[in-house]
């Protein structure tokens, strides 16, 4: 059944906003609005004006005006030069110090020569210490302070808390003469992060003042765990809600699967006046990007462009990955194009986006782009070139560049690179040397590896391989459903309808269920969701009827429907209705039927698409010359005038 993002939409109109109309309109350039330059504007050392010996106060201003733009450098430049120093102008320098992590030998030979270090001082060196995650030298460091104030102590808890210590910290806590609203904050903060939630309660409930902070950080710890009852109780009781805890709660339903809910607080979020930041805007687009919901992801880009989002490089970022995960890869190439100050997250997107589109030749040439321009290359950025060459059936190049990877860049492999690998292999029906490879890995395999393996061995029909995956993947998860529907639909490939029959019992006996295939499609800022052989959507007749007749114009052009793809042991021509009644294909009649002529059509399928349905979404984009774009748990496939853009390799 359909579920409506209308009014969510109207929600946004009290912002002037308009739902962008076509394929190719713009929905704004992020160039049109600059936003005020909110660090001080600080003239270059080789230009300082130096102030005599007698004149401290200018020169301590222009220093911590340096510390806190993050520029140490030019601030040393003028400490040295200064005759007189005061305890200030001391204590500005060691804060900068304190800022820069594994500054912390520097901080202590500046500490050292401070004629008369006061409590600011001591507070500051103990920072330092903190901030390298040297809790034991900050430790021996705190017992030497002569005189203790509640910002030492509080820094000891904090950094304690922070580093998941929270036997000290509770030793501190206790210790403590006298606890402020950051004291408990930072203990109940470190209990959520370590996940004992039970104690975190439990100082909840103790603690004399409530601090948004303390309140964010229990509504935080319950949507880790899922309890999202606990957490919404929690958010409705709040006396004070800030930016954070919306956040908070908007992300913790997007992690727990409920876009929807997400995205309905978020609007909620915006009717009391609260100003979105980077962070709201990536959980909101995550949830465009899992309910594939376009239009709205659009009308959230207008929000950015009136807002002082609109040249940050997050938000850019996210919602290149919006447009991406989408199916709306030329606005998100246009955006990356527009975008001034791209970091590596920003071209790892990118790069990300036209893999998974199957544009792999973008994606290497973007790639060779972003070595051009000297950006620090990741682990991610690997993982995106892997997909890339194993989209497009570049075998060779993947397996240079997994190779190259600690070699020629530094960067270490991880498991996601070898399930990459795994997959390029599989696909290109390697799969002795996919095995192979998995044997060799330097850590143990974890499930995906194996379920790749297994979708393979489908493709290429290779019974020996996928048992030894599916008895692995089952070790490795006795209640993987992947393991039993994939081993039975490479039986069922093989026509061993017996074999089906035993995995399907053992299923049933061990109370596993298999996760539904079903495919979505929104039209009209609704979303629309069918299920193979659905018998519940309102226009199902109309549906019918459409595949009724395209089924007979494609037959006429040279469509076979391709039986294997029909898992069940029953006749030939119930195999052919069953196809035909594919959830994807659904959707896609669905769209014809309601779309303007002209309008592509994107489905989305939880599930990979079937061979069948890849070979008539190509007749069919011939026939009614439409563009057809389905993007499936792999990938995007782009179907024009009969083609598909993986060339028939996925």
């Amino acid at each position: 059944m359909p579920f409506s993002f209308h009014k969510i939409l109207r929600s946004l109109g009290h912002l002037n906003l308009k739902a962008v109309q076509g394929n190719k309109q713009r929905a704004c350039s992020l160039h049109s609005q600059v936003p005020p330059n909110k660090q001080p504007i600080l003239p270059p050392k080789s230009h300082l004006v130096l102030h005599n010996s007698s004149d401290v106060l200018p020169s301590n201003k222009l220093i911590t005006s340096y510390i806190r733009s993050g520029d140490l450098e030019s601030a040393l430049f003028i400490f040295d030069k200064m005759d007189v120093k005061t305890i200030v102008t001391w204590n500005s320098i060691l804060a900068g110090y304190a800022k820069r992590p594994g500054y912390i030998r520097e901080a202590q030979q500046l500490f050292d020569k401070i004629p008369e270090p006061d409590t600011v001082s001591y507070n500051t060196m103990l920072a330092c210490y903190v901030h390298n995650f040297n809790m034991s030298k900050a430790l021996a460091f705190f017992d030497q302070i002569p005189r203790k104030d509640t910002a030492s102590w509080n820094t000891m808890i904090t950094g304690f808390a922070e580093n998941g210590q929270m036997e000290k910290a509770c030793e501190l806590f206790f210790t403590m003469p006298t606890k402020n609203v950051v004291t408990w904050n930072a203990m109940i903060s470190g209990y959520v992060n370590c996940g004992d939630m039970n104690s975190a309660v439990q100082l909840f409930g103790k603690a004399p003042i409530k601090s948004v902070v303390a309140w964010t950080s229990m509504i935080t710890g319950y949507m880790k765990l899922k309890k999202i009852e606990f957490a919404e109780r929690l958010f409705q009781e709040m006396p004070m809600k800030n930016l954070i805890t919306w956040n908070a709660m908007i992300s913790g339903y997007i992690e727990a699967c409920r876009a929807e809910d997400g995205v309905k607080l978020f609007k909620a979020m915006l009717q009391f006046g609260i100003r979105l930041n980077s962070s709201s805007l990536s959980s909101v687009l995550l949830a465009c990007s899992e309910l594939s919901a376009l239009q709205l992801g659009r009308q959230v880009h207008q929000l950015v462009c009136k807002s002082t989002l609109s040249m940050d490089t997050t938000a850019s970022t996210s919602l290149v990955s919006m447009y991406c995960k989408c199916g709306n890869l030329e606005d998100a190439w246009k955006l990356f194009l527009e975008t001034p100050r791209k970091d590596v997250v920003t071209w790892n997107t990118m790069i990300s986006g036209y893999a998974q589109h199957g544009e792999g030749k973008k994606a290497l040439s973007l790639f060779d782009k972003m070595k051009e321009e000297g950006i620090k290359l990741d682990w991610i950025t690997f993982v995106a070139v892997l997909s890339a060459c194993n989209h497009t059936g570049l075998v060779d190049f993947g397996i240079q560049y997994f190779y190259s990877m600690e070699r020629d860049f530094g960067v270490e492999l991880k498991p996601n690179h070898y399930a990459c690998m795994i997959d390029l292999l599989g696909r290109a029906g390697k799969l002795v040397e996919a095995v192979d490879l998995i044997n060799k890995m330097p850590f143990k395999p974890h499930a995906a590896v194996f379920g790749t393996l297994l979708g393979a061995c489908r493709r290429h029909k290779n019974i020996e391989i996928a048992e030894f995956a599916a008895k692995n993947l089952l070790d490795l998860d006795r209640k993987s459903a992947t393991a039993y529907v994939q081993l039975a639909n490479v039986y069922a490939t093989m026509q061993s309808w017996d074999q089906v029959i035993k995995i399907r019992q053992q299923m049933k006996n061990r109370k596993i269920l298999k996760t539904p295939g079903y495919s979505w499609i929104e039209i009209r800022n609704a979303v629309h969701e069918f299920r193979s052989g659905d018998r519940i959507h309102p226009e199902l007749a109309s549906i019918h009827k459409k595949l009724s007749d395209l089924e007979l114009k494609m037959k006429r052009e040279g469509y076979v429907p391709d039986l294997e793809f029909a898992l069940h042991n029953v006749d030939d021509e119930q195999k052919e209705q069953l196809l035909l009644r594919h959830s994807e294909k659904l959707a896609i009649a669905y769209g014809l039927l309601n779309l303007p002529l002209g309008y592509p059509i994107r489905v989305f399928k939880n599930l990979r698409v079937c061979g069948d349905c890849h070979t008539a979404t190509k007749f069919i984009s011939a026939i009614e010359r439409r563009e057809i774009i389905v993007r499936d748990t792999s990938r995007f496939h782009h179907f024009k005038d009969g083609l598909c853009s993986c060339g028939d390799y996925w």
